[in-house]
């Protein structure tokens, strides 16, 4: 078999056969297939398109290119979750310790962020001493004795996700989904889990733009779970805003906390809760979603979510004072104030991620360095009615010189119009293996 043909195939409009599939992956990872024929092939499948078929045969080669974990140790139904990624979502942080306080197991594994897009992973390290680089039996330890563990890719999973991954950033292959499907899933089942919640954000934020997009992308990534056995189900959220109120590591990890203490803000509260929920329900905690959203709520409001975090993050190695005291803060706070009066009627979420970013929050490489407690705190959001010169956010940030590029981007990221929106919400769908329901 030539690698030529493989590209001439795809590229003619026809479905890649498993034998074809695998016999890219396994010569790409080995890195017998070079970049320039690995980036043709991507953009003829980006162009072409693969059926169910040729997405699940991509998914197993990319599964079996590496490592998996074997969570086979820890009793129980293991349920995890994944989001497609976004601005201000924490919700990790808080729906992985409202499961575990109901005695379901949670073994979670995560990224970090790049570009606009935050990382569960850097909010934790947030927390001093917080250790997410461990091994899969300290990783399975600390689940078997705190009911959760929240930690980075472990050992060498899905390798051929990490190469390919790299070469579609440079070469404009990010945005196809059985790409998208095939990446997500191949990480996703080689971390053990028996059950997956997928939250598939959806607007500007988000890497799907338009609700038929993040649907479709959403139905792909489920039938590749329940054809490898897996329980799986997804949410179509909202990210054509900013999730809750805090965009930056350490303000996102106080704001997980405050919802955990019943005081969090109403969107970020409401989408937690529904996430939690089929968590629950698939792991077959209760029989029907609304006894599930009861127990979720009982979480919260009896304080024993908030707890299983402190447990979790103490486990970790992390000093769980700053999660009852408050983290240091920012040298440099700074206001930012509405230019006009009227209604907020956008906020761009990819905006407000950009403008954390440059504040110090984030990374536009890898191997860049992270500012833990920069970060934007709003004050105000879609749908709010502002006067001229009232505070819309807060930026934190390290320096003054940081403030003048946030303050720019964050200006073009909100439109204020003189009547008020028509009222968004934050969950639109739920995609199961036989339906999707729209809400």
């Amino acid at each position: 078999m030539h690698m030529y043909d493989v590209i001439s195939h795809k590229k003619n409009g026809n479905a890649l056969s498993g034998k074809e599939i695998r016999f890219f992956i396994d010569g790409f990872t080995r890195g017998e297939i070079p970049d320039y024929q690995a980036a043709a092939l991507l953009m003829a499948i980006c162009l072409k398109g693969m059926d169910e078929e040729e997405t699940a045969a991509l998914t197993e080669a990319m599964l079996h290119s590496g490592d998996f974990a074997d969570l086979s140790s820890i009793p129980g139904i293991k349920v995890d979750k994944h989001s497609t990624g976004g601005v201000g979502d924490k919700t990790s942080m808080i729906i992985g310790p409202i499961v575990a306080s109901c005695g379901i197991p949670v073994a979670k594994m995560s990224g970090r962020g790049l570009g606009h897009t935050g990382g569960t992973i850097d909010k934790l390290e947030s927390i001093p001493g917080l250790q997410t680089s461990l091994d899969i039996s300290r990783f399975c330890d600390i689940v078997r004795s705190a009911g959760i563990a929240i930690i980075g890719q472990s050992g060498d999973v899905a390798p051929a996700d990490k190469k390919l991954y790299a070469l579609r950033d440079v070469t404009a292959t990010i945005d196809s989904i059985p790409l998208i499907a095939s990446s997500i899933m191949s990480k996703k089942l080689a971390s053990g889990s028996d059950a997956i919640l997928l939250d598939v954000k959806t607007g500007s934020g988000a890497f799907m733009k338009s609700l038929d997009e993040s649907i479709t992308l959403a139905q792909a990534m489920v039938s590749i779970g329940v054809r490898f056995g897996r329980r799986v189900m997804a949410l179509i959220t909202d990210m054509d805003t900013p999730l809750g109120s805090a965009i930056g590591n350490a303000l996102e990890v106080q704001e997980a906390v405050d919802t955990l203490r019943g005081q969090g803000p109403d969107d970020l509260t409401a989408v937690c809760v529904e996430l939690a929920s089929y968590m629950l329900l698939l792991a077959g905690s209760e029989r029907d979603i609304e006894s599930c959203r009861q127990k979720a709520r009982s979480a919260i409001s009896s304080g024993r979510a908030l707890r299983k975090l402190c447990v979790m993050a103490e486990a970790q190695g992390g000093d769980i004072s700053v999660l009852t005291y408050g983290f240091k803060e920012a040298p440099v706070k700074s206001g930012f104030n509405a230019g006009a009066s009227g209604y907020i009627t956008h906020m761009d979420a990819e905006a407000c991620g950009m403008a954390s970013l440059s504040l110090g929050a984030g990374r536009v490489r890898k191997e860049d360095s992270i500012d833990y407690s920069a970060g934007i705190l709003l004050h105000k959001k879609t749908g709010d009615k502002v006067a001229a010169g009232e505070p819309v956010a807060t930026l934190h940030t390290s320096s003054d010189g940081k403030l003048r590029e946030a303050e720019a981007i964050l200006s073009s990221a909100i439109t204020i119009e003189d009547s008020a929106p028509a009222a968004a919400k934050t969950i639109y769908a739920i995609v199961s293996e036989d339906n999707v329901t729209l809400l």
